[in-house]
């Protein structure tokens, strides 16, 4: 398997031209999932496979898992801020140097599980209950200067959860973990 395979298990992100009602709701029910298949993912793994790096130079498995709880607790953040401002400019941050603060070292991965089962409950009610027109609200991302519609954003975070869910579950698969 090359690196591209291991950086991208189900490929890059690629946004719909038209978001469906039908395709919207799969977005929902990805996040509304997540935390539970990655629970059921990383339960059965020791200390020793959790410290494992799901690729060389990439992070470990319970790196992974925190990570998705700093990611998606600011994309929850950015939907709260495009639903309540006029189109702001959100607030970007080093994902690499938060995956390696203190709270990622020497937090066990039950807390983030616990954490993005809450934030995800949080947020699938917030998205269960937007209007039409709250999901066209948009942000502006900072070092792109791209904005960006909640409808778009919803797309990008359900590939976003499978995208870390599929790493984990690779590594499984390639070293025969059960």
């Amino acid at each position: 398997m090359d690196l591209e395979q291991l950086k991208y298990p189900i490929g890059k992100y690629e946004a719909p031209a038209e978001i469906s009602a039908a395709i919207l709701r799969g977005y929902i029910n990805d996040i509304r999932y997540l935390p539970s298949l990655v629970e059921i993912a990383v339960q059965s793994l020791d200390a020793a496979q959790l410290a494992t790096p799901y690729r060389p130079d990439g992070w470990t498995v319970a790196q992974v898992v925190h990570h998705l709880v700093d990611s998606h607790t600011n994309a929850l953040t950015r939907f709260k801020w495009a639903l309540t401002e006029d189109n702001p400019t959100i607030k970007a941050y080093d994902e690499a140097a938060w995956a390696e603060l203190p709270d990622v070292s020497k937090t066990p991965i039950n807390i983030s599980l616990t954490l993005l089962h809450a934030l995800h409950t949080r947020w699938v009610n917030l998205m269960d209950n937007l209007t039409e027109e709250q999901w066209q609200r948009t942000f502006v991302h900072p070092e792109s200067g791209k904005t960006f519609v909640l409808k778009a954003v919803a797309g990008n975070y359900s590939w976003h959860g499978k995208h870390h869910l599929a790493h984990i579950e690779r590594l499984k698969e390639r070293n025969n973990w059960q």
